[in-house]
């Protein structure tokens, strides 16, 4: 009598990309159509906060309402700052609105294990956190510098794990997976983003009646001469964001090339903007796309039939 394969333990790596970050999701739900059902989740940024919905069970309450999103509702979320705290956004209302209404668990007595990661501001190390609050942890692991405040944890300064790990695949395999699924979200990203454009973004919305913004239209409207006949350029948060897509996008290389996945997923996000997070529909569905894309490879490297 043959004796029957040892399952292997299946690991989910879910990568940064912000709003982009949905396409996990999709991601997720095309897998456990095939009956892929990940036994670790480890997960960076906005993957860090898609995984901790995935492992406590609260993944279908979250689809539900990031598809009712649009800007005004973000935005409602979104505690905005000028800067005092190292970034323009608390995010503590957000965090607090997923405790109230999705609750929280601590990390080390989930069924499903989980890590996410995050930068340790002083040291530039990065931290995998894997026990206490899962939703602090997740707050930590998002704290993009610039837009997210940095949030002080264990006697640490921590911002987004983006910074060193972007696509976490050395976390899941020393959680002790045998295959690990990896989603890229910043693969085709690189310059998307930069031109200006005329349509006003969300972090416009969100700042124009900053300190910042007031000033600017102020020398605008004193000194025209100074503006006039002048390439437009590039707002802050598209210097930003295009900023981080390039670090982001040449450390995944990186990391990668030393500790690649056995699946590689990258769905196609460059037509959606880092905080374009209303667009949840069509990132969701980029998600699914890629896995239904990569459907025989991802049954030959898994030994499904």
């Amino acid at each position: 009598m043959t004796p029957s394969k040892k399952k292997p333990k299946i690991a989910l790596a879910l990568g940064s990309g912000s709003a982009r970050g949905w396409a996990h999701i999709g991601v997720i739900n095309a897998l456990s159509k095939i009956d892929i059902k990940p036994d670790i989740v480890c997960g960076t940024s906005i993957g860090a906060l898609v995984g901790s919905m995935y492992a406590t069970g609260q993944l279908d309450t979250l689809e539900n309402w990031i598809l009712k999103l649009d800007k005004t509702e973000i935005i409602k979320y979104l505690d905005i700052g000028l800067l005092s705290g190292g970034g323009f956004v608390e995010g503590q209302s957000l965090i607090d609105f997923f405790r109230n209404h999705m609750g929280d668990h601590n990390i080390e007595e989930l069924d499903t294990q989980f890590a996410c990661i995050a930068t340790d501001l002083e040291t530039g190390l990065e931290k995998w956190l894997q026990s206490g609050s899962i939703l602090d942890a997740v707050r930590a692991s998002m704290a993009l510098p610039g837009l997210f405040t940095p949030v002080h944890k264990d006697q640490h300064w921590l911002v987004d794990g983006g910074l060193v790990n972007p696509v976490p695949i050395s976390a899941c395999r020393a959680l002790g997976a045998d295959k690990v699924i990896a989603v890229n979200l910043n693969g085709d990203i690189v310059g998307k983003h930069l031109q200006a454009k005329e349509e006003k973004s969300l972090f416009d919305t969100l700042t124009e009646r900053s300190l910042v913004s007031e000033f600017t239209e102020h020398v605008k409207g004193s000194f025209p001469q100074w503006f006039d006949d002048k390439p437009k350029e590039p707002g802050l948060f598209d210097v930003l964001a295009s900023s981080i897509n390039i670090m982001q996008d040449r450390i995944t290389r990186s990391r990668m090339a030393g500790d690649p996945a056995d699946v590689l997923l990258s769905p196609k996000l460059a037509h959606i903007g880092l905080m374009e997070f209303d667009r949840a529909d069509e990132s969701i569905k980029a998600g699914e796309l890629a896995v239904q894309q990569y459907l025989p490879h991802i049954k030959n490297m898994l030994d499904i039939d």
